[in-house]
Order: C-alpha cells, then structure tokens, then sequence
C-alpha cells in the first residue's frame, strides 16, 4: 500500500475509495475533500481491517454526523437486544455506532461489529481494558492499558475514544478548583482514579507517542476524550475543560505530524448562551479538527427528555462548527436505554444536526425541505410521509384522528389554509361551511 492512512495518502495526492465515496455523498469535488483531509480540517474514520464500512467525513463543512453509543453492562446483558439496536439505528441513519459494552465478551461484540456493520465503529478502550483483565483497577498495569489499545485496533475500530488530556498536572488542578459534579465521564473518572491511587502519570498520555503509532497502523482516528467535560450548567467552561481543551490542541497537533486523523470531544452540559463561544475556540486551539460533542444539555432539570435538552443544544453547537453529534436519548442519566429510547435519541440527534446544516448552507441540506414544502402544498399525504424524519410516525398520527375529507387533517378540515389558497388562486370559490 502507497499510503498509512486517509490523512497521509491526501498529503500525497492519492484518491482514496474511501475519499471518492465521501466526496459523491457530499457533493464535493474530490480533490476539495482530499485537502481538507490533508488539513485535518475532515476525517474518515476508516480502519483498513473494517471491510464492510460504508465511509463518511467528518467535518464543519460536511454534513452533521451522528453517534449512537450501544453496549451491554452489568444489569442488562442482552446482546441480541444491543445488535436489535444497532440494526435499527443505522436503518434510521446513524453514520457511526459506538460499542461501550462494559460486560461479558466485548471483544466478541465487537468483532461482530466490525465483520458486519456498515457504519463508523468506535469504542472507549478505558472501558474495556477493566472488564478483559478483571481485576482491581489500581492493579492494571500501563503495558495492559496500551495492549487494549492495539487488541481494539487488530479488531477493525474505526475511531477510538482515548482520555488522554488529563495528566497528573491537569489532574492537580482540577483538586484545586472544585466543581459541584466533579468529573462525570466514565474514561476520565476511571483514569484519574488509577493515577490518584498508583501515583503513576496518565499512560495514554506519557506514551501518547505509540498510542499514535498503533492508530497510523491500523488508520484508526484517535477522538481525543474530554474527561474533564461539565457535567451540570454550574461547571460549564471552568478552568478544567478548557485546561484540558489546550492539552488536547498540543496533541492534536502531534497526531497530525503522524499522519494521524483527529476528532476532538467536547461538552457536555453548557448553557445557550456559551455554546458559541465554545465551539469557536475549540476551532481555534485545535485549528480546525472536527468537533464531537454530547449535546451539549442545555439545562439539568430534564430526565425522561434530554434528547430535547441535547437536540436544543446540539442544534446551536452545530450550527458553529461543531460537526459529529453524539446522540442523547430519554434514558440519559436514568438507565440503558431500550429500543425506543435509541430511536427517540436519533431522531432528535437527526432533526439538530439537519437545522444546523440548513444554517450553515450545507451543500443540498435545504433540498429535502423544499420536497417537503412542495408535497405539503398539493397536500400529497403520501409523499409527505415518505419526505418525513419519521415517516412510521407522521403515519400513525394521520390514521390516528383521519379527517372527514381526505385532502384536509382533522386539526382544521375546511378551514385549510393551504387548500384554502390553492383554490382561490387556480380561480376556484371557497366556500367553508357549505362544503
């Protein structure tokens, strides 16, 4: 092979399969892709033993992608259930499926994934490496962290979540700056646990250097983990994430003089009013990488529906740059979720990330709307529900409540306004009650 990854084969001017699919979804002139990949500025997440991916990029200038987070845990062990999930979310449209399975034969799982699903995989090696070597926390070792590392990359992962920007300096300076949630990312919290109980620094981060190397091998992008993003409006923007945010700039810079592609993680919970402001530096420190955020949840006072409180704020980080959005569903912070939950969390993930591109000028976001438009003007029901996000959905309404003339609904019947006007402009009479 002439390359190591989409990032150094751009460098050298080689057209990737993967580049030309990406550039026909955009509807981007390949060569256009092809230096933005150079740049940094977009990612294709695309392990070379991921056969069956079905590619995407990842950028602010591509159309907004979305992150279902999948997996088993102690109290819900089912794997039919997790690949029932999988299943339907990428029919629904996910790009990327992430595995978090914190129980039983995860690498089984996610070999399964690899082998078999179309969409971006990405994990959190964290995770893995406490439930494969099954045993005390402070006993793993950091030769055992970084073998998770390659065994997850061997194993075909597209895109790997590592925690590695907070280190025993950041680690010092959080102790000193108390928050009200502390740290509410699992990877963070596991790692910062593991340094305050050996006295060891970060091991992702002390040997940051092969973590990169295994990631040029196999071109898995590295997403550069928050752990120290806030997990209440309280905490938002404090001195902790945006140390952090600087730490993973530094990295994301020697990622790059790898070959390496990056994507960076970001927050978290955050009021309106910063989300702005945020994504602009976040653009600015690591010079353009792509932008991964969870929401952000724009208030805390929502379980049961914050798919909404992140749809609300992933809709605003979006629309300034942020380019992947990890899903929330009505289960965050509550339990897994179910099947319902997952189709709920991506159809609102989906609606934030199509407002944003609409916004942004996206290249042809704005044509599925003017389908939806024409179709809603000649009240053709049957191409609006095929038009809609959730067309099983916008079905069971209609038949739900059917009007006593097809061509109105039962909300306002011959008070239409939309056949109202189609009539008195085609030189028709309206006549509301005598019909």
């Amino acid at each position: 092979m002439e390359y190591t990854t989409q990032m150094d084969a751009a460098r050298k001017g080689i057209v990737t399969k993967e580049m030309k699919k990406v550039a026909e979804k955009e509807q981007f002139d390949v060569k256009e892709l092809m230096a933005l990949v150079a740049e940094g500025r977009v990612a294709i997440p695309a392990n070379k033993n991921h056969c069956c991916l079905d590619p995407n990029g990842i950028g602010s200038m591509l159309r907004t992608k979305i992150n279902v987070n999948l997996g088993t845990s102690r109290d819900c062990r089912d794997l039919d259930m997790e690949l029932d999930k999988v299943n339907n979310a990428v029919k629904m449209g996910a790009e990327s499926i992430m595995d978090l399975s914190s129980w039983g034969d995860t690498q089984k799982f996610r070999r399964k994934l690899t082998a078999e699903c179309p969409a971006i995989i990405g994990t959190v090696p964290i995770y893995d490496a406490v439930v494969y070597y099954h045993k005390a926390l402070k006993d793993i070792t950091t030769e055992e962290w970084l073998k998770i590392v390659e065994m997850h990359a061997q194993d075909g992962v597209d895109f790997m979540t590592i925690h590695v920007g907070i280190n025993r300096r950041t680690a010092d300076r959080f102790k000193e700056n108390k928050r009200l949630m502390n740290i509410v990312s699992r990877g963070g919290s596991i790692i910062f646990a593991w340094m305050e109980m050996t006295g060891k620094e970060n091991p992702f981060y002390e040997h940051y250097d092969r973590i990169l190397d295994i990631c040029r091998k196999y071109d898995v992008t590295i997403s550069l983990g928050d752990a120290c993003r806030p997990g209440c409006i309280d905490d938002a923007t404090d001195i902790s994430q945006i140390e952090e945010l600087v730490t993973l700039g530094e990295l994301t810079r020697r990622a790059w003089e790898k070959d390496v592609q990056v994507i960076v993680e970001g927050p978290g919970h955050m009021p309106l009013n910063q989300i702005e402001a945020n994504m602009k530096i976040q653009q600015t420190i690591c010079k353009g990488a792509p932008f991964y955020v969870l929401g952000p949840l724009v208030t805390d006072i929502a379980p049961g529906y914050d798919h909404i409180t992140a749809a609300i704020g992933g809709a605003v980080a979006a629309s300034c740059g942020a380019s992947f959005l990890c899903y929330v569903t009505p289960a965050e912070h509550l339990r897994l979720p179910d099947l319902n939950d997952v189709k709920e969390g991506i159809i609102a993930s989906k609606i934030a990330a199509h407002a944003a591109d609409i916004a942004k000028g996206i290249r042809g976001a704005a044509d599925w709307d003017r389908r939806m438009s024409e179709a809603r003007k000649k009240l053709d029901w049957e191409k609006t529900f095929e038009l809609s996000i959730d067309p099983e959905k916008a079905r069971t309404y209609r038949a739900a409540a059917k009007p006593e003339k097809e061509d109105t609904c039962s909300m306002c019947g011959n008070f239409c306004a939309v056949k109202n006007m189609n009539r008195i402009l085609d030189g028709e009479i309206v006549s509301i009650f005598d019909e």
